[in-house]
This record gives C-alpha cells, sequence and structure tokens, in this order.
C-alpha cells in the first residue's frame, strides 16, 4: 500500500485524508459505478486537484460537499471525465476483428448491420470497427450502423472530431494508414484525421451504462464492451450484462476485455471464443 508521510502529505497543495478518499470512492461508484482500489489514492489526488483549482475550492471537503449538495451540478461531469480511464488504441486485441468481420459475412444480403461499441473512449475503438467493415465489404459505404457511447464527454469530443497524433497509427499496416487516414501538412503536420468515409459510419452519444433506461434499441449484431467492466464489481457487472442481452441478436456477439472472466454471469452470457461470448437462448 502507498503510505504517505506526514511530511509529504504537507508538500502538497491540498490536504487530502483517507476520509477524503472514502468520500471519492462512495461518489465515483454511485455515479459510474467504478470501483476505486485503495491504491488509487494518489491518481485521485492528482487528477481531482485540477478541478479543485478550476472550481476555485479551498480544499476537498469544499469540492466535495460542493457535490453531494448539488446533485445536479455541471461538475459532475468533469468529476467524472477526471476519474475515468480511457486506454484504448487501434485495433486493440485484434483477434476480435477477424471473428466481428466472419459475423457480418453471415447476414443476409440487404441487411444494415448494427454495432455498439459501449466504451468509446477517443475513437480508436469504433474507428477500428469501420475499417474492418469497409474491409469486409470492399466498400466506403458498407451496410452497417455504428453507435459508440461513452460516460466521459471530453473523450468523446475528441473521438468525433478523428485526429490522432502519427505515433497512434504506429500499430496498424501503412496501406491501411494510407487508405483510411488524412496527414496533415504545416500547422497540423504530425497529426493524421479518420477520413470522413470512416467518420460517416459512426455515432457518437454519451451514455452511462449505469443509467437506469438506455434510449437505443437492439437488435445490435455486435457490442464491444472491452477493459471496461474491470472497473465494476461484480453485481454491477451483472446488473450491466442484463441490460446488454436483450439488445443482442440471437447469434449476435459480446467482446469482452482481455481481463474480464463472467463466470457468476453464466445464466446470462456463454464463452465461445477468445473473450468473445453468446447470449444464453433460454
Amino acid at each position: 500500500m502507498n503510505v504517505r508521510t506526514a511530511s509529504e502529505q504537507n508538500t502538497r497543495e491540498y490536504a487530502f485524508s483517507p476520509r477524503d478518499f472514502e468520500c471519492v470512492k462512495k461518489l465515483i461508484y454511485a455515479r459510474a459505478g467504478i470501483a476505486l482500489a485503495e491504491n488509487r489514492q494518489e491518481m485521485v489526488y492528482t487528477r481531482l486537484s485540477r478541478r479543485l483549482r478550476a472550481t476555485g475550492s479551498r480544499g476537498f471537503d469544499d469540492y466535495l460537499e460542493r457535490l453531494e449538495r448539488d446533485g445536479q451540478d455541471a461538475e459532475w461531469e468533469s468529476f467524472v471525465n477526471a476519474l475515468t480511464t480511457n486506454l484504448t488504441s487501434f485495433f486493440r486485441e485484434e483477434h476480435h476483428f477477424p471473428i466481428l468481420a466472419n459475423l457480418v459475412k453471415k447476414r443476409q444480403p440487404g441487411q444494415t448491420l448494427k454495432l455498439w461499441c459501449s466504451a468509446a473512449s477517443t475513437g480508436e475503438e469504433p474507428y477500428s470497427m469501420a475499417m474492418t467493415m469497409i474491409e469486409t465489404f470492399e466498400s466506403l459505404k458498407p451496410p452497417v450502423r455504428i453507435l459508440a457511447t461513452d460516460i466521459d464527454t471530453d473523450v468523446l469530443a475528441t473521438a468525433r472530431e478523428g485526429v490522432y497524433s502519427l505515433d497512434k497509427l504506429d500499430s496498424m499496416p501503412p496501406e491501411r494508414v494510407r487508405r483510411f487516414f488524412m496527414k496533415g501538412k504545416n500547422g497540423t503536420a504530425g497529426y493524421a484525421r479518420v477520413r470522413q468515409e470512416v467518420r460517416d459510419l459512426v455515432t457518437f452519444r454519451q451514455l452511462n451504462l449505469l443509467d437506469p433506461k438506455w434510449p437505443m434499441r437492439g437488435p445490435f449484431d455486435a457490442i464491444f464492451c472491452r477493459n471496461v467492466m474491470i472497473y465494476f464489481d461484480k453485481p454491477t457487472q451483472y446488473r450491466i450484462l442484463q441490460k446488454f442481452v436483450p439488445l443482442l441478436d440471437r447469434d449476435g456477439l459480446l467482446f469482452m476485455g482481455h481481463s474480464e472472466v463472467f463466470q457468476h454471469a453464466a445464466d446470462l452470457i456463454k464463452l465461445i471464443d477468445r473473450t468473445v461470448y453468446k447470449p444464453v437462448v433460454k
């Protein structure tokens, strides 16, 4: 456990007590379902200190009391954004994308396919899905609609822009980069933008997976929810899976993260491939 001495605490801009951390844990769990581990105290302090400065708060107690007092305050959005971890990359966990391609090849001609990326972050994952669809159908206008959602409004703004530093593209073959990105020049050198045809396939929306009602309608042919459930406890995971399953087509697939295990939800989903699940038919 990372324990700070009194002298180390005194070097901080703001006092941050165990009680403050417990309060943060309670608030983020209630709002976003995120279960913060004890070793995340330093991360919490660093990220929320920026919010204290931005709001002119005198300290953590002042800031947290405001959040608890003003349940609909706009600062809640910034609080959640600050504590949301957004680690992603293009074609991350690459083994999923050929499985997705094979799935859509089996669909009836003329059918419009519906895909959902439920933790879109800065956009790399839904754009990877879109590129896969273009390659699979050999068309810049495949019969596919991709919904991409995230709780964090800041990363969604980045995703909609579709602009990335060139180092973000290093994992992709050069021919894929040439086909799907436009490299910047002069003032935008060092960056590339996802081509319009790819961006047109994706619709970005803000969504908290803990919301009691989700606005989308199924059935989806595939849902991606990768490396998100690790931040939720098992009861929260189960509740979310209960809502995913009715939205999936009977033969639809649920793509999950490599470190996520769902033995506690065997009545809802069954493993059919490496971190790929199907709904249990009852």
